[in-house]
C-alpha cells in the first residue's frame, strides 16, 4: 500500500499464472489466486461464484515495448475492460529465472486503495 508501506499477498502464497512475451511484440499474461472457487458445474454457477472468480483473476493481452529498465504494454484486451486501450508501465528486475515486474502507483480494481504491485514469475523450462 502506497500510503502505508504495508504489503499483502493479494493472490495468496502461491499463485498461479503465465506472462509469454512474443518476438512479434505482443504480450499474453495471466494470473490466478490460489484461493480461486472450483465451481464443477457451470450451470449451477451463482452471482457470488462469478464475482469470486472476477477477483481472482487478472488478464491481458496487447503490444509491448522494453527499454531495459521497464515495458509498456498497450492494452487491446483485458479482465477488466477499462484497461482496454490503456497503456500500462510495468518497471522490470531479471534476477536468475526470476522476472520480477512492478506497476506504477495506481487505484486497486478488486479493493480500491492506492497500491503498487509487485509480481514474481519464474522461467518455466
Amino acid at each position: 500500500m502506497v500510503n502505508t508501506g504495508e504489503t499483502t499477498d493479494m493472490f495468496g502464497k502461491s499463485p498461479k499464472g503465465f506472462i509469454t512475451f512474443g518476438r512479434d511484440g505482443r504480450v499474453l499474461a495471466l494470473l490466478t489466486s490460489d484461493k480461486r472457487p472450483n465451481v464443477p458445474d457451470v450451470t449451477k454457477m451463482t452471482d457470488q461464484d462469478r464475482v469470486e472468480l472476477y477477483k481472482t483473476l487478472i488478464a491481458y493481452a496487447g503490444t509491448y515495448t522494453f527499454d531495459g529498465k521497464a515495458i509498456k504494454v498497450r492494452v487491446d484486451v483485458s479482465w477488466n475492460e477499462s484497461w482496454n486501450g490503456t497503456e500500462q508501465i510495468r518497471h522490470v528486475k531479471v534476477e536468475g529465472k526470476r522476472l520480477i515486474i512492478s506497476t506504477e502507483p495506481a487505484i486497486g480494481a478488486l479493493d480500491g486503495k492506492l497500491r503498487t504491485s509487485v509480481y514474481t514469475w519464474e522461467k518455466v523450462q
